[in-house]
């Protein structure tokens, strides 16, 4: 029997993400919210039934989204929700209709990420003391971060047993819970393996934990608590640009494609599920290619 209310028909959909799908809590819970407050603005607009939505209610909802200053990508968000909430429902059957299909996605800024030269990636390093153990921590973090092209998501949360020093590699779970090998340059294992022989058993203090990168209670790092790490360290190396834990990612990404990777090998290692998403970065090396035609064409 089709779902006849708002909640039955997202409950359905929630389920349909969790169990086929096998998407993460955080993005079904993301999706579930912005449903949420599309069903909210419908059901206080006049509408009883999910079938009597139409697309001039859609607008209305983006409309009052753009008023309510949601950016682009936020509107594009709720709309990717909507698509995706719509093809669920046609596709069993319980509605007979899309609405959806006549909505433009918004136009968006195609903003390139933040990227740090080499020059600053090895002074952003070097900022790092090996004196103590909290620097040996941060440097190896900073190392293995900017070495596998992690999420901070996913640095923060390795275990002793996700690296594997003898094949040179860590596994790492990403979005939607699946699991990739990344590989794990000399430079990065050796800062690692001195943090885990010093570092490590200095913050430890006797106790027990499967964490790779402790705090000073022994426990997991949280990635706002790393936030402020990368933060304080970019200060200290003399760096102005904004620096994030994304930053070293991007800058991983751009550096491997001027030197030549392949973009689906990137792909791969940032695990990313469409290369599209990874496509931003050769924007980022195709203005590199341009200031070094610029700076070395004899006709220039």
């Amino acid at each position: 029997m089709a779902p006849e209310t708002f909640d039955a028909l997202l409950d359905a959909f929630t389920d349909y993400l969790s169990i086929e799908r096998g998407l993460a809590r955080n993005s079904i819970e993301a999706y579930s919210a912005d449903l949420h407050r599309f069903i909210e603005f419908c059901t206080a607009s006049g509408v009883k039934q999910p079938g009597e939505i139409n697309s001039e209610h859609i607008r209305a909802f983006f409309s009052h989204l753009k008023h309510a200053g949601l950016g682009v990508r936020s509107r594009a968000r709720y709309l990717a929700a909507l698509r995706g909430f719509y093809t669920f429902a046609l596709e069993e059957g319980w509605l007979g209709h899309n609405p959806v299909t006549e909505i433009e996605t918004p136009k968006l800024l195609h903003t390139l990420p933040h990227v740090l030269s080499l020059a600053e990636v090895e002074a952003l390093l070097e900022s790092c003391s090996n004196e103590n153990s909290l620097g040996m921590r941060d440097r190896a973090m900073l190392e293995v971060l900017y070495a596998c092209g992690l999420r901070v998501s996913e640095l923060v949360s390795l275990q002793l047993n996700d690296y594997h020093p003898a094949s040179a590699y860590i596994k790492t779970t990403g979005k939607g819970d699946k699991e990739r090998i990344v590989p794990i340059g000399e430079a990065a294992m050796e800062v690692l393996q001195y943090y885990l022989d010093h570092g490590r058993p200095a913050l430890l203090r006797g106790r027990h934990s499967n964490y790779v990168f402790l705090n000073r209670s022994a426990g997991g790092l949280t990635r706002q608590g790393f936030w402020k790490i990368i933060k304080r360290r970019a200060i200290e190396a003399g760096i102005s640009k904004n620096v994030t834990p994304h930053t070293l990612r991007h800058s991983f990404a751009t550096h491997l494609l001027e030197n030549g990777a392949d973009l689906r090998v990137v792909q791969v290692l940032l695990g990313h599920a469409d290369i599209s998403t990874t496509q931003i970065y050769t924007h980022v090396t195709r203005e590199h290619l341009q200031r070094v035609h610029e700076r070395y064409h004899p006709r220039n």
